[in-house]
C-alpha cells in the first residue's frame, strides 16, 4: 500500500509544469513549492508532468531539478521522479559505477520480487544498453555474492503460494548438511537453493529448519556465512517472509546512533513509497514503538525533512 497522499482532484500536468517553472524563475528555487507539487503526485502523475514541462519549456524537468535543488532533497526528488522499475534500474546503475555501493545493489536485487525483477532488468538493458547479469559480472570481483546475485537474477520463480512440502524438507536437510552439519560451508547448496525457490518455498523451508534443529534458518545463515554474501542471503529469508519487517529494520538502522545514513534512508523510503509503505509504517511502530513519521521528523532536518515526510504521508 502506497503511502504518498495524492490531492483528490489534483492540477493538470500543464498547470503542474507551469508552477514549478515558476517556482525555478528569479534568485534562488522556491523549494517549498517544488516539495508540494513533486511530493504529491504518483508516477504516471510525474510523468505526465515531466512530458508536459518538456513540451512547454523545452527542457528536461531532471536536469533542472538537478540544478536547482542541492544536498540530500536532490538526491531524493532526482531518485523520485522516474516510475518504479526505472528507478530500480538506475539505482543498481549508479551503484555498480565508480565507487561501487553494494549494500544499495544487493537490497535492490534481493528484496524484489520475480516480476518485479523482469521489468527492472528489460529497462536496464534499454536505459544502458547491457545486460544487467553482465554487467554484475564485470563490476563485481567473483565469489559467493556475486554468484548468488547473478543466479537471483537469472532464475525464473514461482510467486505463487503453493510449495512441495517433500521439496521444503529435503532443502531444510541440504541447507543444514551444507552448513552446520559440516565443517565449513558448501555455499552452493545455499546459493542454489535461495536463488532458485518461491518466497512461500522459503519461508516453509525456515519453519521446517526450526522444527527439525531447533533455532531459526536465519540464525544459521548469520553463523555459516558472512560479508555481502550473508546480507544478500538474509535479504532475500526475510523479504521472503515478511517485507514490511525487513524494511523497518532496515529504516531503522539507518537512523540508530550518531548521525543518520542518508542515503539508505532515502532509498528505503522513496522505493517503497509507491508499494508497501504503509505496512512498513505499521511494522515500524510494532518494533520500535514509535511511528516511523516521528523518527524521521527527529532524525532529518530542512526541505530534505519535509520531502521525506510528504512521501510517508499522514503519521499514524
Amino acid at each position: 500500500m502506497a503511502s504518498v497522499i495524492i490531492p483528490p482532484m489534483p492540477p493538470s500536468a500543464r498547470d503542474d509544469a507551469l508552477h514549478l517553472y515558476r517556482a525555478f524563475k528569479g534568485f534562488g528555487c522556491d523549494t517549498a513549492a517544488v516539495i508540494n507539487i513533486l511530493g504529491h503526485r504518483n508516477a504516471t502523475q510525474r510523468a505526465a508532468i515531466q512530458k508536459e514541462y518538456h513540451a512547454t519549456y523545452s527542457e528536461d524537468l531532471n536536469k533542472r531539478l538537478s540544478s536547482e535543488l542541492s544536498g540530500q532533497l536532490k538526491r531524493a526528488v532526482i531518485m523520485w521522479m522516474p516510475d518504479p522499475a526505472t528507478r530500480d534500474a538506475n539505482i543498481v546503475r549508479h551503484a555498480l559505477e565508480g565507487d561501487v555501493d553494494l549494500k544499495a545493489a544487493t537490497e535492490v536485487i534481493c528484496s524484489r520480487t520475480p516480476s518485479q525483477m523482469r521489468q527492472f532488468k528489460q529497462i536496464y538493458f534499454s536505459n544502458f544498453d547491457v545486460d544487467l547479469v553482465d554487467d554484475l559480472a564485470t563490476k563485481l570481483s567473483s565469489g559467493d555474492h556475486e554468484k548468488l546475485l547473478v543466479e537471483y537474477i537469472s532464475v525464473p520463480r514461482y510467486e505463487g503460494p503453493e510449495y512441495d512440502q517433500a521439496m521444503v524438507q529435503k532443502d531444510a536437510e541440504a541447507l543444514y548438511k551444507a552448513g552446520e552439519k559440516k565443517l565449513g560451508t558448501d555455499e552452493k547448496v545455499f546459493i542454489q537453493i535461495f536463488s532458485e525457490r518461491s518466497r512461500a518455498h522459503l519461508v516453509a523451508v525456515g519453519s521446517a529448519y526450526q522444527s527439525l534443529y531447533g533455532h531459526s534458518l536465519e540464525k544459521a545463515v548469520t553463523k555459516e556465512t558472512s560479508g555481502y554474501f550473508f546480507n544478500a542471503l538474509l535479504t532475500i529469508l526475510q523479504c521472503a517472509d515478511h517485507p514490511g519487517k525487513y524494511f523497518a529494520r532496515v529504516l531503522r538502522k539507518a537512523m540508530k546512533g550518531l548521525g543518520t545514513d542518508d542515503p539508505t534512508l532515502i532509498r528505503v523510503i522513496v522505493t517503497r513509497t509507491e508499494i508497501d509503505m504503509q505496512y512498513i509504517k505499521a511494522e515500524y511502530r510494532n518494533q520500535y514503538g514509535k511511528s516511523l513519521h516521528d523518527a524521521v521528523q527527529s532524525d532529518t532536518s530542512g526541505h530534505y525533512k519535509a520531502f521525506l515526510l510528504s512521501l510517508l504521508g499522514t503519521n499514524p
